[in-house]
């Protein structure tokens, strides 16, 4: 019974475009879904989210330095202007208990794919003034990017000013700040370019250590008697890796 229920308040808790419940985002596009249980959730009218987006348990996505609840009594009502601050492509996906956090605009690519716990923010505190706790210090912001189809490793943390290319990988627990190019890969803290693509030699470098995983593939004869519906259409194969046609003898 007890999971009963919990499957229930699963299902029935998810936010998405025909059930957006207390929240009212900017938009959030169909398909897209944010788990139950919700995180930290403020500001959701500059929050942009695209179509088929997976949004896991927890995670937290706020646009603003307080939720209206908690600003001061007489502390006028925020207001970003006319476009979102926080938009998200379509196809992102963010694993459970990641954090983006924009004052500055942040904008997440299409079929970006986030691991557990990673956290994006366009601001950062400052600690100017040695007078004062640097929690109370106005904090520096600027914009983050992240380029379409792009992997965030689990842990990693993305500062203001970031700016990574389209296809970039990010190691678990990197620290990335400044600019990424398309199609390199990064790890450390800070974060620093271990493997790029070499558009003149048409591969990695340094190289990858192991082949192209091989992806399974029905024949295109079989793959019509499925898609018509037939009950006993075969399984599919697999499809040769990259380089494994020229090594058959």
């Amino acid at each position: 019974m007890v999971h009963r229920v919990w499957r229930w308040a699963h299902e029935a808790g998810a936010i998405t475009a025909e059930r957006p419940g207390p929240l009212r985002f900017r938009r959030i596009g169909p398909g897209t879904r944010l788990a139950h249980p919700q995180g930290t959730v403020f500001g959701e009218h500059w929050i942009h989210l695209g179509d088929h987006c997976v949004i896991g348990e927890q995670v937290t996505l706020t646009v603003g330095l307080l939720p209206p609840e908690a600003a001061p009594p007489g502390t006028p009502a925020p207001d970003f202007g006319p476009e979102p601050v926080l938009r998200l492509g379509d196809g992102v996906v963010l694993g459970r208990d990641s954090h983006v956090v924009a004052l500055a605009p942040i904008t997440i690519g299409d079929n970006v794919f986030c691991g557990p716990n990673v956290y994006l923010t366009s601001i950062n505190h400052s600690y100017d003034d040695i007078t004062r706790p640097i929690g109370e210090q106005w904090p520096r912001t600027a914009p983050v990017e992240v380029g379409a189809g792009s992997w965030l490793g689990a842990n990693c943390v993305i500062l203001p000013g970031a700016r990574l290319g389209r296809n970039v990988v990010v190691a678990a627990g990197s620290v990335v700040r400044g600019e990424v190019p398309d199609y390199a890969v990064v790890a450390g803290a800070p974060a620093r370019i271990v493997r790029r693509w070499d558009a003149g030699a048409q591969g990695w470098e340094p190289p990858l250590r192991t082949p192209a995983p091989a992806v399974p593939v029905a024949p295109a004869e079989e793959a019509t008697g499925a898609d018509l519906g037939g009950k006993d259409a075969p399984g599919g194969e697999l499809l040769p890796a990259a380089g494994e046609l020229e090594q058959q003898p």
